[in-house]
């Protein structure tokens, strides 16, 4: 499929050929929804923790006796069903981490980009670079753009100036090539690519 290619200026740049294998894939719901779900679980910190019976500091004196008290038979104070004892079941410090196959992720990244493809929500620019980092001025561009909620993805390093500049404008992402993944493509609603971004895509699913 071929697509025009802008400047930051909004000028034509000419035009570029997406392969079809990458970009023209019809998505499929079930597999963004598996690597998204894949990367917020591997995300989350788990480090919630509650006090358990064994690490309570109460006593663990029996304080009533086994028999003859009229009531229940209890060990110590430390039991979940007293106060200040020990939580039953609750949560303790792990991984909310799942497995996903090489295979699938990769798969779900070329789907993600066919999405924006097939939806008319892909642009490409020729270069991102700036002359200087300023904030006000890559807004106004971006304005003219039309890129309010935007991921920019540009090649293995990024320019600086234009990094600093883009950093402070709200909703919107710059990321170097390594650093493009499914949920941060479906959190926004544009995907910026440049042409360097285009043949790193190309040559990593060759």
């Amino acid at each position: 499929m071929d697509i025009q290619v802008t400047s930051l200026d909004g000028k034509d740049a000419g035009s570029l050929t997406l392969k079809d294998d990458i970009f023209g894939l019809e998505p499929r719901t079930d597999i963004l929804h598996r690597m998204v779900r894949y990367q917020l679980l591997k995300a989350m910190r788990g480090t919630h923790d509650v006090k358990h019976r064994s690490e309570g500091s109460r006593t663990g004196k029996k304080f009533v006796k086994q028999k003859g008290s009229g009531g229940a038979r209890h060990g110590d104070r430390k039991a979940p069903q007293f106060r200040g004892g020990g939580r039953a079941f609750g949560p303790t410090p792990r991984s909310h981490a799942i497995d996903l196959p090489k295979k699938v992720r990769a798969l779900a990244l070329k789907h993600a980009l066919s999405a924006k493809a097939q939806a008319g929500e892909l642009s490409i620019v020729d270069t991102l670079a700036t002359k200087e980092a300023k904030t006000a001025a890559l807004r106004a561009q971006f304005g003219k753009l039309e890129w309010s909620s935007a991921l920019i993805i540009d090649g293995t390093e990024l320019d600086k100036n234009f990094a600093l500049a883009a950093r402070n404008i709200p909703q919107i992402d710059v990321l170097p090539i390594e650093g493009i993944n499914v949920a941060d493509i479906l959190r926004r609603n544009r995907l910026v690519l440049t042409k360097a971004a285009v043949e790193a895509l190309e040559a990593r699913f060759a």
